[in-house]
């Protein structure tokens, strides 16, 4: 069965500060799940064993319709029954404590329908079809979403195949992973009973899977209480260690954040701004967290200041009243209303400080940022509703976010994963970037990328494979190397090259953070092997792989049609003299069926030479097509490398790759490699780089030359 079984010795969640918080009393899923058996359900009255579903639904739906409700627990019960949780509750309990979790969060009625029938067509003889024509496609989908593939199709591969399945099925409808987090919720807080080693496997997976994914969505209900869970399990001493910690502090006679909170409320009284002022108690690990940051623990590090207005206004006005009334610490001000997070997460983050000292960290929201802070995507009701269905106070003022950037990217590259393991992989490492940032296109689009993303990624996110042919970027405005690390609000643009043979680096592998771009690298260097090792008079920039397109005779290199006296032979040309018609050319004979054309005046001529090369004839073909290096020497000056890649355009050459040397004595060398449209340009193309302010030198390459895209 998918739901683990529960302890009940085990402890409800771990949540410091419990005895603050209102609310229900927690609920006791072992009378319910025998209320499920044995209560009455005469007619159509609901059944006793879901009124606190009920309850909760009504409080954020009053006007919900509770027929579809009694009819999938009608059929939910009736599918478990005789089936038995580990522990010996019913197992009934499991459905009815994930939709009881999502029904508190405030989740629609279709949501908390598939919630109840979550397990059904996974563990009894109820088929998807029978929902379907019950309950419709919306509940079909969402039952289907969370359905594990079965262990016997897919063996070791079934975990990380039924997370793929779900992530795809989350992105036509994130209600479906809305159901998932709060089935792990529920089997996490009743996970007593397992075996320590199956526990911690179980535990691993919510670390490295579930939580990052809560986080993406905005759900921190329910976030924060896996992380304590998890913590308790995994890291079982310092948990204990952090329980003590709060159990001391709430054992304390005074307390500042109390202190506090009450100043504060005075404060905002005699401004007449209502407002709520709550005190909103760490959970377990957050105190941890701070204490590893700050060491010793004060008493108002143990929670935060909660304030809820009314109006967006009224958030920045208490912000002034604050800041006024107590010490700003003004490193701690960040501004998340005007620029929200991207899990839909709004709210004023400050932090104020009294005259002993104590510091208080405090929230400032709306009611509805406050709503959606905790309940995320869950907050949005029916996302997918036509607009005249919609509820005008579902996320306020905020775009609907069903399809966020971090998925998208997700689900683009989960497609190119090749196996189960390199997906279930790149997947924790992917979520495990925490911290998203929006890059700005020069046409006014944006990139979401995760942070410490580069140019590389930005490329990749924009081009797809077709970034294999990015050549360099400007970032606001400047040209920057495609290592370059980009920054929240930057304006990149993507500088593409012409060559249809373009070909990514190895090297950008070392830049790129995103899995999408990892992904098209590796793929591409592992189906366009080099053919040979290259050798010494022959060195290429790492980024360089010779290729031979179909239809082109053995023997004739496509960039400037040398054709050789040697049937059936790979033609690259020197990359330590890159010879362009008309220049007088020799060719070698090296490794691997390679045969290199040198310029006759080249210094690697004389070394093949004197190593016993045997010449091959050559000789240019009728294309004038062809690839060369330049060497350009100026004086250092600011933007001297854009004056000179824009000469380069104007010219219609393309850039295949470049590089700048650090300036030495006021002194910079820039070398080039370009494809031509023609032999004949190459003179001009010379003087117009000459005329450029600060160059005082241009000349063909004749080392070997070392360039990075």
């Amino acid at each position: 069965m998918s739901a683990e079984a529960t302890n009940p010795a085990t402890p409800g969640p771990i949540t410091p500060g419990a005895h603050r918080r209102r609310g229900r009393p927690r609920i006791d899923l072992r009378r319910i799940g025998w209320a499920a058996l044995l209560g009455p359900t005469a007619g159509n009255r609901l059944p006793d064993a879901i009124g606190h579903v009920v309850e909760a639904h009504r409080a954020h739906h009053p006007e919900a319709s509770l027929e579809p409700l009694r009819r999938a627990y009608v059929l939910a019960e009736s599918s478990h029954r005789g089936q038995m949780r580990k522990s010996g509750e019913p197992y009934i309990t499991h459905p009815l404590a994930v939709t009881l979790i999502l029904a508190e969060l405030g989740a629609e009625t279709t949501t908390l329908t598939a919630s109840l029938l979550h397990d059904t067509v996974e563990d009894t003889e109820v088929t998807l079809d029978q929902v379907r024509t019950e309950f419709g496609e919306d509940v079909a989908y969402l039952v289907d979403g969370v359905t594990k593939l079965e262990k016997v199709d897919y063996g070791a591969a079934a975990e990380p195949e039924t997370f793929r399945k779900m992530l795809v099925a989350t992105g036509n409808d994130v209600r479906v992973m809305s159901i998932k987090l709060a089935d792990r919720l529920h089997n996490m807080r009743t996970l007593g009973v397992m075996r320590p080693e199956k526990q911690a496997r179980i535990a691993k997976v919510t670390r490295d899977v579930l939580i990052p994914l809560a986080e993406r969505l905005g759900v921190q209900a329910l976030k924060t209480e896996l992380e304590d869970l998890v913590f308790a399990i995994l890291h079982p001493e310092e948990c204990a260690e952090t329980r003590e910690l709060v159990a001391a502090n709430d054992a304390r006679r005074s307390d500042p954040l109390a202190e506090i909170a009450e100043d504060a409320r005075a404060v905002l009284k005699d401004a007449g701004i209502a407002a709520e002022v709550l005190i909103r108690p760490r959970h377990f690990v957050s105190v941890h967290r701070v204490r590893r940051k700050r060491g010793t623990l004060r008493g108002a590090d143990f929670g935060r200041l909660l304030v809820l207005v009314g109006e967006d206004a009224d958030c920045y006005g208490v912000l002034g009243e604050l800041h006024t009334c107590f010490t700003p610490v003004v490193s701690e001000f960040k501004d998340f209303i005007a620029v929200p997070k991207f899990n839909l997460y709004q709210s004023l983050h400050t932090a104020v400080s009294r005259g002993d000292g104590e510091v208080a960290e405090v929230l400032i929201r709306t009611h509805q940022m406050h709503k959606v802070a905790e309940a995320g995507v869950v907050a949005l009701g029916n996302p997918y509703a036509p607009p005249a269905d919609e509820q005008t106070d579902s996320v306020g003022e905020r775009a609907d976010p069903t399809r966020p950037g971090w998925l998208s990217r997700l689900l683009d590259w989960q497609e190119a994963a090749p196996d189960a393991d390199t997906f279930w992989s790149t997947l924790r490492e992917d979520l495990a970037q925490d911290r998203e940032i929006t890059v700005f296109r020069p046409d006014g689009g944006t990139l979401g990328l995760p942070a410490g993303a580069s140019c590389v990624d930005a490329a990749y996110a924009q081009y797809g494979e077709d970034a294999h042919a990015c050549i360099g970027a400007r970032v606001n405005g400047r040209l920057a190397t495609l290592s370059t690390v980009l920054r929240d609000g930057d304006t990149v643009q993507l500088l593409m090259g012409q060559d249809p043979a373009s070909e990514p680096s190895r090297d950008w592998l070392d830049h790129a953070r995103t899995p999408a771009a990892r992904i098209a690298i590796r793929r591409w260097l592992t189906t366009h092997p080099a053919t040979s090792p290259p050798e010494p008079d022959d060195r290429r920039a790492p980024d360089s792989v010779p290729r031979t397109p179909q239809g082109v005779p053995a023997g004739r290199l496509t960039e400037a049609n040398a054709v050789v006296d040697q049937p059936g032979a790979t033609v690259r040309l020197a990359g330590c003299c890159t010879p362009v018609p008309p220049d007088a050319v020799t060719a070698f004979a090296v490794r691997g069926g390679v045969v290199t054309v040198h310029r006759a005046e080249c210094h690697g001529v004389v070394r093949m030479k004197s190593v016993g090369r045997a010449e091959v004839g050559v000789h240019w073909g009728d294309t004038t097509q062809c690839r060369v290096s330049l060497i350009a020497e100026s004086f250092s000056r600011p933007h001297l490398l854009a004056d000179l890649t824009e000469a380069i355009a104007l010219e219609s050459v393309a850039v295949i790759s470049a590089t700048v040397e650090p300036p030495t004595q006021g002194r910079v060398r820039h070398t080039y490699t370009l494809q031509l449209p023609d032999a004949t340009t190459l003179p001009g193309l010379m003087r117009a780089m000459r005329n450029i302010a600060g160059v005082y030198d241009v000349s063909r390459a004749q080392h070997p030359a070392q360039t990075t895209s």
